[in-house]
């Protein structure tokens, strides 16, 4: 279902200045040097660790908030990188008029030719329903969105947000259903898949107003600063890197080894593929598999 407004959105979507690319880019300038902890945010600071503006940081209990406001952003990146696996994380969005503003969780590579797996929660006028935006990128190509509603108020209370990632396919999961599949066509039809380049977990807070709330229409209103969404639950169940490992294929790549490479997870399964089914039924919004206006030739992976 192509909706124009969406089109015409994601089409300018991404500035230098706000795009996940550019914030992981500079997330990485941080790499070495001392990075602050979050002070209070033990079960936190094991995986994670700042990687700009760590003063937007808060901790309340279990929870890791991340602030916004007309000075800054802020966001999180894994200590270790991670090939296939399950990663998840708990969030509570932003409340109240979020338009303007972004939350995002994703993973990604390093590099001008990453590869990268978003969630991206567009904030929206008080009242008015967020959307989940995803995207995947391989080896630096990504325009492959697509954006759904939900079927519950995000910003209530915390939902799970999950991505499921081995050799055949990679699935984006809210509360344990899927909501997209992105398969493994690379033999079939060409389409490149990621598979050889280790990941980070990241998340962040940014002020995205020049595309996220109605093609950028709808502008952040600062007086409703500073704007929150809260962290909480993080789970990495992945095959674990560290910057010194040398062969990723030995130790990620042996078929067998891990769970995610069972017979059973080969193919969606039923019960999660009419879960599929009534998503996209439901909640989709935008395909970029279905906007022909946008493309003069559908990507190879949405043809067959």
């Amino acid at each position: 279902m192509s909706h124009p407004r969406t089109q015409m959105a994601i089409s300018k979507r991404r500035s230098p200045s706000c795009s996940l690319i550019a914030l992981t880019m500079m997330v990485w300038l941080w790499s070495s040097h001392v990075v602050p902890r979050v002070a209070g945010c033990d079960g936190f600071d094991e995986l994670f660790q700042p990687n700009w503006a760590p003063e937007h940081f808060e901790c309340e209990g279990d929870q890791t908030k991340l602030t916004l406001d007309s000075s800054s952003g802020c966001g999180f990146g894994s200590r270790k990188t991670y090939l296939f696996g399950l990663t998840s994380v708990q969030i509570k969005l932003v409340q109240g008029d979020s338009a303007g503003t972004v939350t995002a969780f994703y993973m990604s590579s390093d590099g001008p030719n990453h590869d990268e797996l978003d969630f991206e929660f567009l904030g929206n006028l008080s009242g008015e329903p967020y959307l989940v935006q995803t995207n995947v990128y391989v080896n630096g190509t990504g325009d492959r969105e697509q954006r759904h509603s939900l079927w519950f108020d995000p910003t209530t209370d915390f939902h799970t947000y999950s991505l499921f990632w081995n050799r055949r396919y990679i699935t984006f999961l809210v509360d344990g259903i899927p909501i997209r599949v992105f398969a493994n066509k690379e033999e079939s039809h060409g389409v490149p898949y990621p598979k050889n380049q280790p990941m980070r977990v990241l998340g962040s807070v940014w002020n995205a107003d020049d595309w996220a709330t109605q093609g950028g229409r709808v502008k952040t209103n600062w007086s409703h600063a500073p704007f929150v969404s809260s962290f909480r639950a993080f789970d990495i169940d992945a095959c674990e890197l560290s910057p010194e490992t040398a062969d990723v294929t030995t130790k990620c790549g042996q078929l067998g080894r891990y769970w995610w490479d069972r017979p059973s997870f080969n193919e969606l399964g039923r019960r999660r593929s009419r879960q599929l089914k009534w998503v996209r039924k439901k909640y989709l919004i935008y395909d970029y598999c279905e906007d022909k206006p946008r493309f003069s030739e559908l990507p190879k992976e949405c043809v067959g």
